[in-house]
């Protein structure tokens, strides 16, 4: 058996603070995170040419997930969390390799103070998640019209209309004054229903870090109500 070492390229910078409440796909929330290249990697003549492209795929490492002996079978939570499927027909984070492949939208380069930092939108990534390559989508190679998706055959629709509390909607407003994607970003993310399958209780409350903030909320038929937004910084 063949093994191989790999370092790190870059790391992202995104609101997920931890893996509850993050996406399942990239692109189903409109997030904005950053991917800053590391030395000796930050230099502007390795993303010469990038800025023509529009995406990019993103190869990762899913640092977060705690490492433990593979399974050939997984549950998706598009099959509820209780039909099993095998690994390789999933992108479930647990996997014999822990490593992530995401196409995000580029939204610009910045090459300042010996930096070289990547802008991206729709990220789906850990705070701090390690990257191992970076490559240019390319739309004529990448998008297969034709293509069957098995049991994701299309994006999920959000589940829940999202209400906040009268103290939590001020909360939201003054914070928007310094993190302005706070309001939107809350929304989209509960929309989604964040919670496990196997933990889906209504009434009981629930928070998702976002940046730095707990948001508290709680589920109740088809609506989710934000309670309060707390600082855990």
């Amino acid at each position: 058996m063949q093994t191989f070492h790999f370092e790190s390229i870059g790391i992202v910078h995104s609101p997920y603070r931890e893996k509850f409440g993050i996406p399942r796909q990239p692109g189903l929330v409109d997030a904005e995170a950053t991917l800053e290249l590391l030395p000796p990697y930050n230099r502007p003549e390795a993303v010469k040419g990038l800025e023509g492209f529009s995406h990019i795929w993103i190869t990762f490492v899913f640092h977060g997930v705690k490492r433990s002996e593979w399974k050939p079978m997984v549950r998706p939570p598009r099959l509820g969390g209780n039909e099993r499927v095998g690994v390789f027909a999933s992108r479930a984070t647990h996997r014999p390799n822990p490593i992530g492949l995401s196409v995000v939208e580029l939204s610009g380069i910045d090459c300042s103070d010996k930096k070289v930092v990547l802008h991206l939108k729709g990220a789906d990534m850990l705070d701090g998640t390690p990257v191992l390559d970076i490559k240019p989508y390319i739309p004529y190679a990448d998008n297969v019209e034709a293509a069957r998706s098995g049991f994701a055959d299309k994006a999920p629709a959000p589940l829940l209309e999202v209400v906040f509390s009268a103290a939590a909607g001020q909360q939201c407003e003054e914070l928007s004054l310094h993190y302005p994607q706070l309001p939107r970003l809350i929304t989209d993310v509960l929309a989604l229903d964040p919670r496990p399958a196997y933990q889906a209780e209504e009434g009981r409350e629930y928070g998702v870090i976002l940046y730095d903030f707990n948001i508290r909320f709680r589920v109740t038929v088809g609506c989710v109500e934000v309670l309060a937004i707390e600082s855990v910084g």
